[in-house]
């Protein structure tokens, strides 16, 4: 889900046409933080944060009560905690979310076999094809809306637009759990309202950069020349910002046909120059890379990191395991190899995720090590099993564990403990 500052004034009606809005953008609503109120109705109304328990995680999701308070993704759960004590906090549960998200496709799968899965919570749609069955796209978003939540429970919002862009913004000025059209002749009307800070890859510094230039919204961005935004922000980065405020978007909608690689990533509102920081954020982020290998009976033989810095430019490093593995702590043994490596792009880290390709199945024959220790393989999905019932963070190797590897509060302690103990707790 989108963290970009939203404008009020794009939260309305910008017409009915939806004859040439073909794109339809599914977003689930601060989805771990739903699906665990699923489980704990009881906590309805009140602030939740789902993450790490022990103060040196980062925040997975948070309930819009929690986000009130200024909490959000990616956020440390030691500044989420200061700045809400008194939330809730409960651990990840990944395989739970799998579940949840893999019944919410099901449903969008329903629609169209022209469904493009962007991440665990949020998928792309080309209706062009099902509109002789299901009717016009709004008609299709209102009944995708509603599938989900009488057959899943979870709030969805829904963007309908031209491009993948606009369908995008439109579902990020929907939430929470609603439905915004944009149509083809208003996508510029759309634009001009939204502050820069509104658009894809526009955090901090770049706001301020074009702030000394007097550009602070889209309207007068889309007015600027090509050339000077290119002189002050780069050529990559002009050229792109100039594309997105005019809602130049050529990117079609892509179906996945046969999973190839399973990895995850986090963009940055604020780029992030703490490395500590974010290698906390990689290693969770492999930590649930190898949690679907192991759901999905598979194992990978490449580690691949992604970094992309305030200025656009995205590198790459991957690396060949020595052994095809579904265990989080061969993966990230390459992983943090690789971003020991990776010097801190100026203007710190827009982005950074972790990926893990060359995906083979068990029952497929994949030839293990003659003296591979089955113990050590067994634990990890022993551990699976516990997390499952107690959460992501009940259990974890120690060579993993954050700082020194200290025992965690048992998760369960989250729902026992009322809030002022669970942020003291933390």
């Amino acid at each position: 889900m989108s963290r970009a500052p939203r404008s009020q004034a794009a939260r309305r009606s910008w017409g009915d046409d939806d004859s040439a809005t073909p794109i339809i953008h599914v977003d689930m609503d601060a989805f771990f933080a739903s699906v665990e109120l699923l489980e704990h109705p009881e906590l309805v109304g009140r602030p939740v944060i789902v993450g790490g328990r022990d103060g040196r995680g980062v925040v997975s999701a948070a309930s819009y009560e929690a986000r009130a308070f200024g909490v959000s993704s990616a956020m440390s759960m030691a500044e989420a905690s200061r700045r809400c004590p008194h939330a809730v906090v409960l651990p990840v549960r990944h395989g739970l979310y799998s579940q949840v998200s893999a019944q919410v496709m099901a449903v969008l799968a329903e629609v169209t076999p022209v469904l493009e899965k962007v991440s665990i919570d949020e998928a792309f749609l080309d209706v062009t094809g099902a509109r002789r069955r299901m009717g016009s796209p709004v008609t299709i978003g209102r009944w995708i809306r509603t599938e989900i939540r009488r057959r899943v429970g979870v709030p969805a919002s829904v963007g309908i637009a031209s491009t993948k862009f606009i369908a995008k913004l439109a579902s990020s000025h929907a939430k929470p759990d609603g439905l915004l059209l944009v149509p083809a002749g208003a996508t510029q009307d759309f634009l001009n309202v939204l502050p820069v800070g509104a658009l894809w890859g526009v955090g901090a510094r770049t706001q301020e950069v074009l702030a000394r230039w007097g550009i602070k919204d889209v309207r007068t961005l889309a007015g600027t020349d090509v050339r000077h935004l290119e002189r002050i922000l780069g050529r990559a980065a002009g050229r792109h910002l100039h594309e997105l405020s005019h809602g130049v978007d050529p990117r079609r909608v892509e179906p996945v046909r046969e999973e190839k690689s399973v990895g995850t990533e986090t963009t940055f509102f604020e780029t992030l120059t703490d490395r500590e920081h974010a290698r906390r954020v990689l290693l969770d982020q492999t930590h649930q890379c190898a949690a679907r290998l192991r759901a999905a009976d598979l194992r990978c033989r490449v580690a691949v990191l992604k970094a992309r810095g305030a200025d656009f430019t995205t590198v790459t490093r991957s690396r060949t395991l020595a052994t095809p593995t579904d265990l989080a702590q061969d993966i990230w043994e390459t992983v943090s190899s690789l971003y020991s490596a990776l010097p801190t792009p100026p203007g710190g880290f827009r982005l950074l995720g972790v990926r893990v390709e060359g995906l083979l199945r068990l029952d497929d024959g994949v030839q293990l090590l003659l003296d591979e220790d089955p113990r050590r393989g067994a634990s990890e999905r022993v551990a699976d099993a516990v997390r499952r019932r107690w959460g992501a963070h009940a259990l974890a190797p120690a060579s993993l564990l954050p700082g020194d590897g200290a025992a965690r509060t048992p998760p369960d302690e989250a729902r026992r403990q009322g809030p002022d103990d669970v942020s003291e707790s933390q």
